[in-house]
Protein backbone atom coordinates (compact mmCIF):
# COMPACT_ATOMS: atom_id res chain seq x y z
CA UNK A 1 0.00 0.00 0.00
CA UNK A 2 1.75 2.88 -0.72
CA UNK A 3 1.84 6.13 1.81
CA UNK A 4 1.51 9.77 1.10
CA UNK A 5 3.02 12.66 2.26
CA UNK A 6 3.09 16.35 1.38
CA UNK A 7 6.20 18.65 2.63
CA UNK A 8 5.74 22.04 3.69
CA UNK A 9 9.21 24.32 2.88
CA UNK A 10 10.24 27.67 3.32
CA UNK A 11 14.30 27.47 1.42
CA UNK A 12 16.61 25.88 -0.54
CA UNK A 13 14.92 22.52 0.08
CA UNK A 14 18.08 20.26 0.26
CA UNK A 15 15.99 18.08 2.77
CA UNK A 16 13.16 18.05 0.35
CA UNK A 17 15.64 16.84 -2.24
CA UNK A 18 16.61 13.96 0.06
CA UNK A 19 13.22 12.51 0.64
CA UNK A 20 13.00 12.48 -3.16
CA UNK A 21 16.23 10.37 -3.32
CA UNK A 22 15.44 8.67 -0.11
CA UNK A 23 12.27 7.14 0.46
CA UNK A 24 11.19 3.52 -0.22
CA UNK A 25 8.85 3.54 -3.40
CA UNK A 26 5.91 2.76 -1.31
CA UNK A 27 5.93 6.22 -0.19
CA UNK A 28 5.28 8.99 -2.19
CA UNK A 29 5.23 12.79 -1.85
CA UNK A 30 2.31 14.09 -3.68
CA UNK A 31 2.50 17.83 -3.14
CA UNK A 32 4.96 20.09 -1.97
CA UNK A 33 3.83 23.43 -0.77
CA UNK A 34 6.11 26.95 0.30
CA UNK A 35 5.49 30.18 1.71
CA UNK A 36 7.89 31.38 -0.42
CA UNK A 37 7.66 32.06 -4.45
CA UNK A 38 11.45 32.08 -4.81
CA UNK A 39 11.96 29.04 -2.72
CA UNK A 40 14.86 26.93 -4.06
CA UNK A 41 12.97 23.54 -3.27
CA UNK A 42 10.54 24.65 -6.04
CA UNK A 43 13.09 24.10 -8.72
CA UNK A 44 13.57 20.47 -7.01
CA UNK A 45 9.96 19.97 -6.25
CA UNK A 46 9.59 20.85 -10.16
CA UNK A 47 12.44 17.74 -11.79
CA UNK A 48 10.92 15.37 -9.69
CA UNK A 49 7.35 15.95 -11.28
CA UNK A 50 6.03 16.85 -7.43
CA UNK A 51 2.94 19.58 -7.49
CA UNK A 52 4.42 22.40 -6.11
CA UNK A 53 2.10 24.48 -4.56
CA UNK A 54 2.85 28.69 -3.17
CA UNK A 55 1.13 30.33 -0.74
CA UNK A 56 2.58 33.38 0.66
CA UNK A 57 2.34 34.76 3.97
CA UNK A 58 2.56 37.87 3.10
CA UNK A 59 -0.91 37.97 1.38
CA UNK A 60 -2.95 37.42 5.06
CA UNK A 61 -3.51 40.24 7.27
CA UNK A 62 -3.02 37.45 10.44
CA UNK A 63 -1.23 34.00 11.28
CA UNK A 64 -4.72 32.67 11.85
CA UNK A 65 -5.66 33.29 8.31
CA UNK A 66 -2.87 31.79 6.53
CA UNK A 67 -2.77 28.84 8.51
CA UNK A 68 -6.56 28.76 7.09
CA UNK A 69 -5.74 28.21 4.11
CA UNK A 70 -2.60 26.32 4.44
CA UNK A 71 -5.01 23.61 5.67
CA UNK A 72 -7.54 23.98 3.70
CA UNK A 73 -4.89 23.36 0.69
CA UNK A 74 -3.83 20.25 2.51
CA UNK A 75 -6.99 18.63 3.10
CA UNK A 76 -7.64 18.93 -0.49
CA UNK A 77 -4.81 17.06 -1.11
CA UNK A 78 -5.17 12.77 -0.42
CA UNK A 79 -2.26 12.70 2.17
CA UNK A 80 -1.52 10.56 5.29
CA UNK A 81 1.17 12.51 7.40
CA UNK A 82 2.51 16.23 6.44
CA UNK A 83 6.39 16.74 6.70
CA UNK A 84 7.53 20.45 7.78
CA UNK A 85 11.31 19.91 6.53
CA UNK A 86 12.41 23.69 6.43
CA UNK A 87 8.99 25.45 6.90
CA UNK A 88 9.83 28.93 8.83
CA UNK A 89 6.60 29.84 10.38
CA UNK A 90 5.22 29.54 13.61
CA UNK A 91 1.78 27.73 13.03
CA UNK A 92 -1.11 28.23 15.56
CA UNK A 93 -3.75 25.83 16.95
CA UNK A 94 -6.03 25.99 13.95
CA UNK A 95 -2.99 24.18 12.19
CA UNK A 96 -2.27 22.06 14.95
CA UNK A 97 -4.93 20.74 15.53
CA UNK A 98 -6.37 19.83 12.03
CA UNK A 99 -3.48 18.67 10.61
CA UNK A 100 -1.26 15.28 11.56
CA UNK A 101 2.38 16.32 11.00
CA UNK A 102 5.79 15.91 12.16
CA UNK A 103 8.78 18.92 12.20
CA UNK A 104 12.46 18.18 11.66
CA UNK A 105 14.08 20.77 13.98
CA UNK A 106 18.33 21.37 14.04
CA UNK A 107 18.54 20.85 18.03
CA UNK A 108 18.42 18.16 20.84
CA UNK A 109 14.91 19.22 22.02
CA UNK A 110 13.87 20.54 24.34
CA UNK A 111 17.28 22.93 24.38
CA UNK A 112 17.36 25.87 21.43
CA UNK A 113 13.65 25.91 20.47
CA UNK A 114 13.03 28.51 17.54
CA UNK A 115 14.49 30.06 15.13
CA UNK A 116 18.46 30.29 15.04
CA UNK A 117 18.81 26.86 16.72
CA UNK A 118 22.09 25.63 14.68
CA UNK A 119 24.23 28.68 15.77
CA UNK A 120 22.30 28.79 19.32
CA UNK A 121 23.49 25.38 19.67
CA UNK A 122 26.83 25.29 18.05
CA UNK A 123 27.84 28.65 20.73
CA UNK A 124 26.17 26.88 24.06
CA UNK A 125 28.47 25.31 26.68
CA UNK A 126 26.89 21.90 25.58
CA UNK A 127 28.89 19.01 24.52
CA UNK A 128 26.89 17.12 22.19
CA UNK A 129 24.96 19.09 19.53
CA UNK A 130 22.27 17.39 16.90
CA UNK A 131 18.65 16.99 15.90
CA UNK A 132 15.20 15.64 16.35
CA UNK A 133 12.39 15.15 14.34
CA UNK A 134 9.10 15.49 16.51
CA UNK A 135 5.62 15.83 16.21
CA UNK A 136 4.00 19.09 15.22
CA UNK A 137 2.14 20.32 18.41
CA UNK A 138 0.40 23.73 19.96
CA UNK A 139 3.88 24.54 21.98
CA UNK A 140 6.91 25.66 19.47
CA UNK A 141 9.19 22.52 18.83
CA UNK A 142 7.86 21.56 22.01
CA UNK A 143 5.96 18.22 20.14
CA UNK A 144 6.54 14.35 21.43
CA UNK A 145 9.88 13.44 19.93
CA UNK A 146 10.02 10.98 17.44
CA UNK A 147 13.37 10.58 17.06
CA UNK A 148 16.69 12.09 17.62
CA UNK A 149 20.63 11.81 16.79
CA UNK A 150 23.54 13.54 18.47
CA UNK A 151 27.22 14.00 17.86
CA UNK A 152 29.94 15.17 20.33
CA UNK A 153 31.26 18.52 19.28
CA UNK A 154 35.03 19.47 18.84
CA UNK A 155 36.45 22.00 20.56
CA UNK A 156 38.06 23.67 17.63
CA UNK A 157 34.69 23.35 15.18
CA UNK A 158 33.79 25.78 12.64
CA UNK A 159 30.48 26.89 12.52
CA UNK A 160 30.39 25.58 8.69
CA UNK A 161 31.30 22.19 10.02
CA UNK A 162 28.85 21.79 13.06
CA UNK A 163 26.13 22.68 10.63
CA UNK A 164 27.32 19.69 8.00
CA UNK A 165 27.15 17.65 10.95
CA UNK A 166 23.30 18.36 11.72
CA UNK A 167 22.51 18.37 7.94
CA UNK A 168 24.33 14.62 7.73
CA UNK A 169 22.03 13.62 10.75
CA UNK A 170 19.14 15.48 9.27
CA UNK A 171 19.23 13.46 6.10
CA UNK A 172 19.17 10.28 7.94
CA UNK A 173 16.65 10.66 10.11
CA UNK A 174 14.15 12.59 8.73
CA UNK A 175 13.64 9.74 6.28
CA UNK A 176 13.68 7.03 8.68
CA UNK A 177 11.18 9.07 10.92
CA UNK A 178 8.73 9.03 7.96
CA UNK A 179 9.09 5.15 7.76
CA UNK A 180 9.21 4.44 10.84
CA UNK A 181 5.42 6.36 11.55
CA UNK A 182 4.15 5.30 8.17
CA UNK A 183 5.33 1.73 7.85
CA UNK A 184 5.48 0.57 11.15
Amino acid sequence: MIKKIVVLFSGEGSNLQNLITSLPCNINIVAAITNKPDAGGIQKANRANIPVYVLEHTGFDAREAFDDALVSMIQDIEHDLVVLAGFMRILTPHFTKNIKSINLHPSLLPLFKGAKAIERSFESEEKKGGISVHWVSEELDGGTIILQKSFLKNSDETLDNFKKKIQSLEYELLPLAIEKILLE
